[in-house]
């Protein structure tokens, strides 16, 4: 398990780009018949990837965690964006097709990935952060998933959210998690940009097709930087930065939050004005 720590708004202005880069991107979560793991100070985190090939992973705790096993004290949410697959929790199977979701509640101790077929292996994106209560572990699909549809092809920010961990839909201690969809021929995602103070939040870009990339949005609003985001990569947002970004093609993310609270819309909006 891999550690990052964080930059407060001061380091920050001073950085450079690979600094920026080591600080809050993560590059190779997803490595075929590898689980890949990296443990944030903000929030007590923890990003993960995994793809099975011929043999099962099994998610086990870690020194960083000091825990018996990894969901002791934690909650996981985990979300398939490579092909069929099956997680085993604590007995249950749950069969995960591409973009089915699964929260596994604090207390599950024993936790299998395995892909269907090895040469077209299932791909897990984790997302972990600290629980004081057990919620059930519940499976959803994407037509399952509370859709809500923002943007407009004139603004070039058409998309659709997908919802699945929330308070109206699998209820978590503090994990909030889905995905959004961008629609063809649009780029932007969350333009124009907020901030939520009260929680920090984790973009994982997929769907990039062949050499494009994303350019990632970070910082205060006054004081932008910005990241080369690639296919299946991730980025840590702190809590004080703005995140949003534009790619040179179509493209999904995977969202995920933790923090103070669970409201959706709790967040403090960004004048375009205020940007530079």
């Amino acid at each position: 398990m891999d550690t990052r720590y964080s930059a407060d708004p001061v380091r920050y202005l001073r950085m450079t780009t690979q600094e920026l880069r080591d600080t809050f991107l993560l590059q190779n979560l997803f490595i075929p018949g590898s689980l890949c793991t990296v443990y944030s100070e903000i929030d007590r985190v923890v990003i993960g990837g995994a793809i099975p090939t011929k043999k099962t992973i099994e998610l086990s705790s870690a020194d960083e965690l000091r825990a018996d096993y990894f969901c002791q004290r934690r909650e996981l949410g985990v979300i398939n964006i490579g092909e069929c697959g099956t997680i085993e929790v604590d007995g249950t199977v749950y069969k995960m097709d591409n973009l089915d979701a699964l929260y596994i509640g604090q207390g599950s101790k024993a936790i299998q990935l395995t892909s269907n077929n090895p040469d077209n292996p299932a791909c897990y994106y984790l997302l972990s952060y600290p629980a004081h209560k057990s919620f059930p572990t519940k499976q959803a699909k994407k037509a399952e998933a509370e859709a809500v549809h923002l943007g407009s092809d004139a603004e070039s920010n058409k998309r659709t959210i997908y919802k699945y961990i929330h308070p109206a839909g699998i209820q978590s201690c503090q994990l909030v998690m889905g995905f959004t969809e961008l629609a063809e021929g649009n780029i932007w995602n969350t333009m124009p940009p907020h901030t939520h103070a009260r929680r920090m939040e984790v973009y994982l870009y997929f769907n990039i097709p062949g050499d494009h990339v994303v350019f990632h949005l970070m910082g205060p609003p006054d004081e932008t930087r910005h990241l080369v985001v690639r296919d299946r990569q991730a980025v840590i947002s702190p809590s004080w930065s703005l995140h949003s970004g534009a790619g040179t093609a179509r493209y999904s993310f995977i969202w995920g939050m933790g923090g103070e609270n669970q409201a959706f819309d709790d967040m403090d909006g960004i004048e375009m004005k205020m940007m530079k």
